[in-house]
């Protein structure tokens, strides 16, 4: 037994769901334990359409080295529509929160999309609970360009344009002009496409909101650096947070790197899963990350310096 696999319910690879409360929200957590787990355990923060069971051959491939946790935060999942007026420290509270109840008293945060400013914003709040962290597909701002299509996509489905409203969604969540160069990009966009077309009505309720949210706290406090070390990772063709926006973020951390990961888009941990991982795996491990073949670009950005 490993200093990281502490008295818990549930047996290797067996998924424990576990209620937890936060204000007046309800939330959820998912644990799966690992085999064989050498570091502390992975908790992963997802996008506007992930839930806890969603991430798939992603939690597979990172169960052979880690417990992984997954969350559906106030306003996912099943839990209630949460009203946009709750901002991005209150779900970075909540993450905590359900951290606390889950006996954890260090993790590795690892946050995609709208989930990396959860991820971000908890780091700040309590740096001593996260080991390191993992950003992927992230901005420190939304771009005026970004802002006008998430306002239209709200708009078009606020109105029942459901057709309208998948294209300028996929317009934001893949590079039309790159699909053909994307691993999988075909199947990842028939996939998007499906469940986009197939919203259920508590899924659009909470998209609005939790898009509302964003557009109106999207602005991260750069002022106060993450102190552990950091990784962000963007897939070469990512229109939407680009790796020029990417690297951007790495450059306000404290210690932290940055990583392009060759044919993909913004939907990375779905187009490239067995590739994140191993990068992920390699940075939490204190492995090189230079001269990796599905890499473009491993980069030292803001070397931690001693004082």
């Amino acid at each position: 037994m490993t200093e990281f696999a502490a008295d818990r319910d549930g047996g290797p690879g067996e998924a424990v769901v576990r209620p937890h409360q936060w204000g007046d929200f309800r939330c959820e957590s998912r644990r799966v334990r690992s085999t064989s787990a050498r570091i502390a355990p992975l908790v992963l923060v997802g996008g506007a359409f992930q839930t806890k069971e969603s991430w798939g051959r992603l939690e597979r491939e990172m169960l052979g080295f880690a417990d992984v946790i997954t969350v559906d935060l106030p306003g996912w999942g099943a839990s209630p529509v949460l009203p946009e007026h709750y901002g991005t420290d209150f779900l970075a509270d909540a993450l905590g929160h359900m951290l606390d109840d889950l006996g954890l008293p260090s993790v590795n945060l690892i946050g995609g999309s709208y989930g990396s400013a959860v991820a971000y914003r908890l780091a700040q709040r309590r740096p001593g609970l996260a080991a390191k962290m993992v950003l992927v597909g992230t901005m420190t701002h939304i771009p005026e360009q970004a802002r006008a299509m998430m306002c239209r996509s709200v708009d078009l489905l606020t109105a029942g344009q459901t057709e309208e409203f998948t294209d300028v969604t996929l317009g934001l969540l893949m590079n039309v002009d790159t699909v053909a160069s994307v691993v999988a990009g075909a199947r990842v966009r028939r996939f998007l496409l499906r469940r986009l077309l197939n919203l259920t009505p508590h899924d659009k309720e909470q998209f609005i909101a939790n898009t509302q949210r964003l557009l109106r706290h999207e602005g991260l406090d750069l002022n106060e650096p993450p102190p552990m070390p950091v990784l962000v990772a963007a897939g070469e063709h990512d229109s939407f947070t680009t790796p020029g926006q990417c690297r951007a973020l790495a450059a306000t951390c404290a210690d932290s790197w940055f990583a392009v990961v060759s044919d993909a888009d913004h939907m990375l941990p779905v187009e490239r899963p067995v590739e994140l991982v191993d990068l992920i795996m390699r940075f939490l491990c204190g492995e090189p990350l230079e001269a990796l073949e599905y890499l473009r670009t491993a980069e030292r950005i803001s070397p931690l310096v001693a004082v």
